[in-house]
């Protein structure tokens, strides 16, 4: 059996919408609370920054308590923000935490950086595992390109670990039907309120969000831009559609689609990489997919000698007959 704390974990989690239509819990942070529910044998509390959570879902999570803060009109899209009301969160608690978990996004990544220094306590940021050993946590991530896989442990203080959507391992969690919810207020810092978010314009986007997907189609240079097939594929897997750098560079896809040290990473149960040649600055993107898929024409190619599956040959001949054999609907 593995270890457990023996303290209650606090969860920042993310939602999509809005007030009036409403707000939806994001995959990334479903899959957040679930880890979290392996590592303690205690409660996992989730601060929620919008103002009506969804609350049927966190339940469903196994969450026993949900944080909301009164950000008094700023934006949960400051890091600073959201790092003064995690303070704030733990004050309120009243309780050791085991741990403070989030998302590994823009944001995530800053607030980590930003709790890790208020608590003296170590962050750790993209990662991929967490386990408990001798009583620390221990944490994995890929580094260096994702050339190497890393374990290290955070001995002391109150960690703080951001994961990479999607990431790590979950079971089944007992439902909690009705959360309790505790409002609460944040007094925050001079220095927060330095920083305005002037203004945000969601990016449109067909299907999941690449992040968060999980499947992940990608295209490569391999394609020629012919993204016509890959684009299919993913919509009938109800994936999301990547690319690699310079199909970006070509102008093939918007840059919100990169996949890649310079680009976002993935962590979906399934990556298939279609004219993916598997350069080091764009596997290191994908080290946390469960199964990764080649259709290439190289067999040579590193992305081939990564994948759990590789279809040799032209990506078009290849797609077509993977197309005819899915359901349409």
């Amino acid at each position: 059996m593995s270890e457990k704390f023996d303290k209650p974990i606090l969860v920042v989690v993310d939602h999509t919408g809005n007030e009036e239509q409403g707000y939806t819990l994001t995959a990334a942070s479903e899959k957040l609370l679930k880890v979290a529910a392996t590592l303690t044998s205690d409660s996992v509390f989730a601060l929620a920054l919008t103002p009506s959570p969804q609350m049927d879902a966190l339940g469903r999570c196994g969450v026993s308590k949900v944080l909301v803060p009164d950000l008094a009109g700023r934006s949960p899209r400051v890091s600073a923000v959201v790092a003064d009301a995690v303070k704030a969160a733990a004050r309120v608690l009243g309780e050791p935490l085991a741990t403070v978990m989030c998302v590994s996004n823009y944001r995530g990544r800053e607030v980590a950086s930003i709790l890790g220094a208020h608590f003296k306590s170590g962050a750790a940021v993209d990662v991929t595992e967490v386990s408990i050993e001798s009583g620390e946590l221990l944490a994995k991530k890929n580094v260096l390109g994702g050339q190497w896989d890393t374990t290290f442990s955070i001995p002391s203080g109150l960690p703080i670990v951001a994961m990479r959507p999607g990431a790590g391992h979950a079971n089944e969690v007992i439902e909690v039907p009705t959360p309790g919810i505790i409002p609460f207020v944040v007094n925050f810092a001079s220095s927060t309120d330095a920083v305005e978010l002037i203004s945000s314009t969601e990016q449109p986007n067909e299907g999941p969000s690449l992040g968060e997907a999980e499947v992940v189609v990608c295209v490569g240079y391999g394609t020629d831009g012919d993204l016509d097939l890959p684009k299919e594929l993913a919509s009938r897997l109800n994936g999301a559609l990547g690319a690699t750098r310079v199909v970006c560079d070509e102008g093939w896809l918007d840059r919100s689609r990169q996949i890649g040290q310079t680009g976002v990473s993935v962590a979906p149960k399934l990556y298939i990489g279609v004219g993916v040649s598997g350069a080091v600055h764009h596997t290191c993107g994908i080290q946390a997919a469960q199964k990764i898929v080649a259709v290439v024409d190289d067999s040579e190619a590193p992305l081939v000698q990564m994948s759990d599956f590789a279809v040799i040959g032209d990506f078009q001949d290849i797609l077509e007959q993977a197309l005819q054999e899915l359901p349409t609907e």
